[in-house]
């Protein structure tokens, strides 16, 4: 008994609390703590940018409406050269949300079908091919996007435009004037294709992360290859699906030289989408920004303030959207 006692080892000595502390922060050696501060400074630091751009936009923006003959919210005219000068974002808003929201509406099921196609369909044979043109088509800069649509696209809308006149033209939306088809739907198709391969690629990588047990488990359930994506694909990359959409819309709302060459602009809203006429922020600031007086910059500056609080918006309200579908995504099976 007395050589079991002495032979057993020493208790190892209790940690103190401030090791307690460090241990629970995970700074407990020189390389995590270096790590943890250049983390947190960069998000620190990111967090400075935000509120030096906001305050920034938002004191050139009040010198401007403080100006403002007209409501800045709801006039149709922009003539900062006047005195007193008169401008609003009404035609603005609109165009740009207009544009978007067809963008969005035809890009998101292509971009998600593209996905599924790729995860779940393709042969291997094709799976790289077709995602490494994807890729290429992300990485085109949005001025060769203008170009093409300018020279190629806008020349053959004639014939969707005549038609969707025929059938559609009774609801207004789809009347036709028989003008040059450099309107609000010509430059929602050509965001739709810029923002396709955006939503195309992190979708796809989305689907590529759900758990192979649990479409074995409902394929063993007996469930179809359509079933087995609407059970387990889909609700499982929700949340990816939400994010990959939200980073087209960003880029949706904030193109510029595509719109600019595409779209024939006035200030005026058109109660059919295939009439020309309209504009949006980013390509009223890159058209009129060059030849603005100082006032006229600070007036471009605060509907680029407009701008930077809708993107703000909708990306709160994409994350509202994923936090309260987390648990439903399948991320914690």
């Amino acid at each position: 008994m007395d050589t079991q006692i002495k032979d057993a080892p020493p208790p190892s000595p209790q940690p103190t609390v401030a090791e307690q502390k460090r241990a629970a922060r995970g700074a407990t050696r020189p390389g995590d703590r270096i790590f943890l501060g250049l983390s947190r400074g960069s998000g620190i630091l990111l967090l400075v940018i935000m509120a030096a751009i906001a305050v920034f936009l938002t004191y050139r923006a009040s010198i401007a409406i403080s100006k403002d003959e007209a409501n800045f919210f709801t006039a149709f005219e922009w003539n900062t050269q006047l005195i007193p000068p008169k401008f609003g974002i009404a035609v603005l808003a609109f165009g740009t949300i207009v544009s978007s929201i067809i963008a969005m509406a035809l890009a998101v099921p292509i971009a998600v079908a593209i996905a599924l196609f790729l995860t779940h369909y393709a042969p291997r044979k094709l799976r790289g091919p077709i995602a490494y043109v994807i890729d290429l088509l992300a990485a085109v800069p949005s001025i060769v996007y203008g170009l093409w649509g300018a020279l190629i696209l806008v020349p053959h809308m004639n014939g969707l435009y005549g038609w969707l006149d025929d059938y559609f033209g009774w609801t207004g939306i789809f009347s036709w004037q028989q003008g040059a088809p450099r309107s609000m739907l010509t430059v929602g198709i050509l965001l739709a294709i810029m923002i396709l391969p955006i939503i195309t690629n992190v979708s796809r990588e989305v689907f590529r992360q759900v758990p192979q047990m649990h479409e074995e488990a409902a394929l063993a359930l007996g469930a179809t290859r359509w079933e087995v994506i609407r059970m387990a694909v889909i609700p499982f990359g929700r949340s990816g699906v939400i994010s990959a959409s939200m980073l087209g819309l960003g880029r949706a709302l904030g193109e510029t030289m595509a719109v600019a060459t595409v779209l024939s602009p006035s200030f005026d809203i058109q109660a059919s989408l295939l009439d020309p006429g309209g504009g949006t922020f980013a390509q009223n600031i890159a058209s009129k920004f060059g030849e603005a007086s100082e006032l006229g910059r600070d007036a471009l500056i605060a509907s680029g303030l407009v701008l930077f609080v809708i993107t703000l918006l909708v990306n709160g309200a994409a994350r509202m959207i994923i936090a309260r579908r987390k648990e439903y995504s399948g991320a914690n099976a």
